[in-house]
């Protein structure tokens, strides 16, 4: 069997589903066990764990969790990054010390590195796993700016309304965008990003900024000619010249990095994944789970 690798966005795991389970409901009506544990999000997460590790068969797993927002690399560097987020409930927070310790006793790689985000080990894994293996790689995220992570082994799982779960390819991104995966950072990096406090440049929008990364391939070659831009983008000049500074903060912020020290030095024999049915249900017993298991 070749060896796949099956990465995981756990906060974008664990948070769709208590979203998802939670929507409409106080925190007081959601579903909890004899112990007092709330497990909405819970019992979702494993069976979308339990799914996809039947479906796409790794022989590698690792689950990447964020650190504390205030103790990352971005966050220490520019106090403004991700200042709009709202705090976590406490029934979120919980349920991610439950899934912690489950994926701990059913043997599940799991993996948070001091001042790097989820994101950042992904692309660190990823990478390494490029370079080193040449073999399929599996990013499930919903998450976008993953996308600049796609190459010829890694692809994204992605949900798509009506749909379910899809694999985006790098060649589905290159038909859909016309530019490489590698060139998203300057779009998004013109773009900004609301829900993360990444300004991007103010007046440049969709319609801009993926014709203008198109057209000068990215924000270092839209600055070597932004006062001989193409006439089509001639509305944009005056913005982009008094952006420029957000444009290279901003590139800076949604860059991921793929070179992490710690990640570096890990042995693939200590993410290597197989599933034990009976251990599994073993450890559902005292969560009070009843969750059907593919076999």
């Amino acid at each position: 069997m070749s060896e796949k690798l099956l990465l995981i966005d756990g906060f974008n795991l664990l948070s769709r589903c208590y979203f998802a389970t939670s929507y409409g409901r106080e925190e007081a009506d959601l579903p909890r066990n004899s112990k007092g544990l709330f497990t909405n999000a819970v019992r979702v997460v494993v069976q979308k764990m339990n799914n996809l590790i039947k479906q796409y068969e790794p022989t590698h797993v690792i689950v990447a969790w964020d650190v504390k927002r205030n103790e990352t690399k971005r966050k220490q560097a520019y106090s403004f990054y991700k200042e709009t987020r709202n705090d976590l409930p406490a029934s979120l927070i919980q349920q991610y010390e439950t899934l912690r310790a489950f994926f701990e006793a059913v043997g599940i790689p799991q993996l948070s590195v001091e001042l790097y985000e989820a994101d950042d080990v992904i692309g660190a894994f990823s990478l390494k796993w490029t370079k080193e293996k040449q073999s399929p790689a599996y990013i499930y995220s919903n998450d976008r700016d993953l996308f600049q992570l796609l190459n010829e082994h890694v692809s994204q799982i992605v949900a798509k309304p009506k749909i379910g779960d899809v694999v985006y390819t790098a060649m589905d991104f290159t038909t859909d965008y016309g530019i490489s995966p590698s060139q998203w950072v300057d779009v998004k990096a013109l773009l900004g990003d609301k829900s993360d406090n990444i300004p991007g440049v103010p007046g440049v929008g969709e319609k801009a900024a993926l014709p203008l990364i198109q057209q000068y391939g990215s924000i270092e070659g839209i600055y070597a000619q932004v006062e001989d831009l193409d006439a089509t983008f001639n509305r944009y000049k005056k913005k982009l010249k008094s952006g420029q500074e957000l444009a290279e903060l901003s590139l800076e912020l949604v860059k991921i990095d793929t070179d992490i020290e710690v990640v570096n030095q890990i042995e693939w024999i200590t993410v290597k994944f197989e599933r034990n049915l009976a251990l599994w249900e073993e450890e559902l017993t005292p969560l009070e789970l009843n969750i059907m298991l593919q076999t």
